[in-house]
């Protein structure tokens, strides 16, 4: 990442100090999770620096007609002594143009998220205390068509980290990081694999999985289908695990990140089983979970 030019961005900056000592006022999202604004609300003498609120640990940004910068304010609520331990992600939309993204802190600028940039399903990541979040409107000729967007998400480092470790979704899990993803996923299903679509310019696989007993999950990715009445879903990894349809059961565990399941621990379910029952008698299994 590059520094921008301090000189170029030098308006800006006064513009934003002038905000943080309460110079102008401060635009709030309408549900402190999303905020949806447009450049051509800016008055001719405050079109320099906006500011945005949010409370939540993920949502969007969406700012049509990007003229000026936005400063994006993520406070979600909890301890700010908690801060240090959250990482931040950021997935810009499919076709977001019209601004760059940077990480602010203490007046210096680092280039996150070039205008223009098209890199499928990229997924920027960054440490709360790295900095801010500076949106910078690029001149356009003409701001008629460009929006510009992006998802966020706040995290605990270490689930940032698996996430985003290229080899960890391929790797093997061991019997602990199992009965650990049993306890601490956003889903634990049984279920077998009924289908693998690769998405080789995404570099992922969409593993159609088929559920036979659904233990635990966050949000509705696995559903009952009408036609016949089974629960299904989907679920994503890395291209390079290699991922191919197969017979029996497996134990699916994972996160959800950005609306997507995407996997972590998955043994097959009969590997699952033993590793349970050992644990159980030996009194070190971390949660309770019926293993059949």
């Amino acid at each position: 990442m590059r520094s921008a030019p301090l000189a170029a961005l030098l308006p800006l900056l006064l513009g934003l100090r002038l905000l943080l000592g309460g110079g102008a006022a401060a635009q709030y999202s309408s549900d402190l999770c999303n905020w949806k604004g447009s450049g051509l609300t800016h008055e001719s003498h405050r079109k320099d620096v906006e500011q945005v609120y949010l409370r939540c640990s993920e949502g969007s940004i969406e700012w049509m007609y990007p003229t000026g910068a936005l400063i994006v304010n993520l406070r979600p609520n909890i301890s700010p002594a908690s801060y240090k331990h959250l990482t931040v992600c950021i997935k810009p939309f499919k076709d977001s143009a019209g601004a760059n993204i940077y990480l602010e802190k203490t007046g210096e600028l680092k280039l996150l998220v070039r205008d223009g940039d098209r890199s499928p399903s990229r997924v920027y990541c960054f440490g709360y205390d790295q900095g801010g979040l500076f949106v910078e409107a690029t001149p356009q000729q003409d701001i008629s068509r460009k929006i510009t967007g992006f998802q966020y998400e706040l995290m605990s480092k270490g689930i940032a980290a698996d996430l985003h470790t290229a080899s960890a979704p391929c790797r093997p899990c061991s019997d602990t990081e199992v009965l650990l993803a049993v306890c601490t996923s956003d889903f634990v299903i049984r279920g077998s694999i009924q289908n693998v679509t690769n998405e080789a310019e995404e570099q992922e696989s969409i593993i159609h999985v088929g559920v036979n007993k659904l233990y635990r999950q966050k949000s509705k990715v696995f559903q009952l289908t009408g036609e016949s009445g089974n629960w299904r879903g989907q679920i994503k990894t890395l291209l390079e695990c290699g991922v191919k349809p197969g017979d029996g059961d497996f134990l699916f565990t994972g996160r959800m990140h950005f609306g997507e399941a995407r996997l972590g621990c998955a043994p097959r379910f009969k590997d699952f089983q033993r590793m349970y029952k050992e644990a159980k008698d030996k009194g070190l299994n971390p949660c309770e979970i019926g293993p059949d």
